[in-house]
């Protein structure tokens, strides 16, 4: 058994926003054997305000207050986050402490206030790093019992994690990890160029149709080249491209209809687990594409 502190962030299960990555990503660990331990009374990273401009030292302190409770609770055992915005800011928060002594002292005299402090120490990581660099291709691989053998499906990394998480032989420009992730289940990953495509992030709250237009053009990218299924690792990305189907269909008089779902989705389901187990009976556009390999 592998275990790691775990930040759930504003996206999971328990925000209700992004029911179907918490549950399929709980079921994906149980069958790698992976002890998630979540943070006991954890915040909001601050990936919310820092778009809202809410100021250097609160967004850093947010960030930090977490990495005092895990210290507290787990000791450095490593963070790992499921949402790209959570790992970006919380990285960003580990790396300024590790390195900039006077904005270490500034978060510390914040955290004071909740009888808190924080010196460093605890390594942060997207899920996605542990399952490439503890688990292994090989072990991914190994675990599937129903192949997805004929599905199409577009690996959408977007803007956020596109990063290359420290693993040899990626790029920013053309990462692959996600395309390894789908073919490792069966399925074909499907080259287009839109893979790494800003969806609008939260400014599709506020920039409605400009947004739309971004998602029009990726949806569209995906389905010329062939997707029947849109795969991502991101809740922001997930929620824009699913959700704002019916909006992008009104504005442009488009007709899509293509489920967008998690990757651990489609590994829980290639590996044997149910329909329920992936989570995809949560998807607000159906994911029945899929259904022949339940």
């Amino acid at each position: 058994m592998k275990e790691y502190t775990f930040f759930p962030g504003c996206s999971s299960e328990k925000s209700a926003s992004a029911a179907n990555m918490e549950h399929s990503v709980q079921a994906m660990c149980k069958i790698l054997g992976i002890q998630l331990n979540e943070i006991d009374d954890w915040n909001c990273c601050s990936a919310s305000i820092g778009y809202a401009g809410g100021g250097q030292l609160p967004r850093l302190a947010m960030s930090a207050r977490n990495f005092a409770l895990a210290q507290q609770q787990r000791g450095t055992t490593d963070l790992v986050a499921t949402c790209a915005a959570c790992w970006l800011a919380m990285r960003e928060t580990a790396e300024r402490i590790e390195h900039e002594p006077e904005v270490r002292a500034d978060i510390n005299v914040a955290l004071k206030e909740a009888n808190l402090s924080y010196e460093g120490g605890i390594k942060t990581r997207h899920l996605v790093e542990v399952l490439i660099e503890d688990i292994g291709w090989e072990a991914l691989k190994a675990k599937v019992k129903k192949p997805l053998s004929g599905l199409k499906a577009a690996g959408y990394v977007g803007c956020q994690t596109n990063r290359p998480f420290g693993i040899a032989g990626e790029s920013y420009e053309n990462p692959l990890y996600l395309d390894k992730m789908i073919e490792a289940t069966g399925a074909t990953a499907v080259n287009y160029p839109k893979k790494v495509a800003c969806c609008g992030g939260a400014l599709m709250f506020t920039e409605v149709e400009k947004s739309c237009a971004l998602v029009r053009d990726l949806l569209q990218c995906a389905v010329d080249n062939g997707a029947e299924v849109i795969v991502t690792p991101c809740p922001v990305c997930q929620l824009n491209v699913e959700v704002y189907q019916g909006k992008i269909n009104q504005l442009f008089g488009t007709n899509f209809n293509i489920p967008v779902i998690y990757y651990s989705q489609l590994f829980v389901l290639s590996w044997g687990g149910s329909w329920e187990d992936a989570a995809l009976h949560q998807q607000v556009v159906s994911a029945e594409v899929l259904r022949r390999f339940a």
